[in-house]
């Protein structure tokens, strides 16, 4: 049995291209410290290229950890920024990744301002209005944060701290949207 934060293949990509959109606006983050790295763009690309249904599912459950990777040995904002680009490619895997794809973006921006405590709240704000109505709908099939042990969204890194507040956010966010 699947856990229900699998979500079905047509819901992974379709929430796939949000995830890599939430992603792609941190990832210059990254690319100023680490010029030479094309792991998190091409993890990016990737998630684009499975939400088109150019990639199937397999092959980049094996790939998914490469652009995780890219966050050694970089600063902590380049890391979020990597790690986005790492949880955009594994929605392909699991769709509860594209709430880690949001959650990471949004660390990154927060962490990249530090004089500005509302910058991490904005890039959620951007990521909730950029948000499909069908990437909602799909996102809203998710269980809530801590609900579920099998997967990204039980116990673990994206349940706790920052991560877990932005995630909570979001999904309170989509719960108060309603169905499309």
């Amino acid at each position: 049995m699947s856990s229900p934060q699998t979500l079905s293949e047509a819901d992974r990509r379709t929430v796939a291209a949000w995830a890599a959109d939430c992603a792609e606006r941190v990832l210059p983050l990254f690319e100023a410290e680490v010029p030479d790295d094309d792991r998190p763009r091409e993890a990016i690309a990737r998630a684009r290229a499975f939400a088109r249904g150019d990639l199937g599912a397999a092959g980049e459950i094996r790939r998914r950890f490469v652009a995780g990777r890219a966050a050694r040995g970089v600063s902590n904002v380049g890391a979020a920024a990597a790690r986005s680009a790492a949880q955009a490619a594994g929605v392909a895997h699991m769709g509860a990744h594209a709430l880690g794809a949001a959650a990471y973006a949004a660390k990154a921006a927060g962490l990249a301002e530090p004089s500005r405590p509302e910058a991490t709240d904005q890039e959620v704000r951007w990521q909730l209005q950029h948000m499909p109505n069908d990437v909602a709908d799909a996102l809203r099939r998710l269980p809530a944060l801590g609900e579920d042990s099998a997967g990204p969204l039980g116990a673990g890194l994206l349940a706790s701290g920052a991560l877990g507040r932005i995630i909570r956010d979001i999904q309170s966010a989509l719960d108060a949207r309603g169905p499309a």
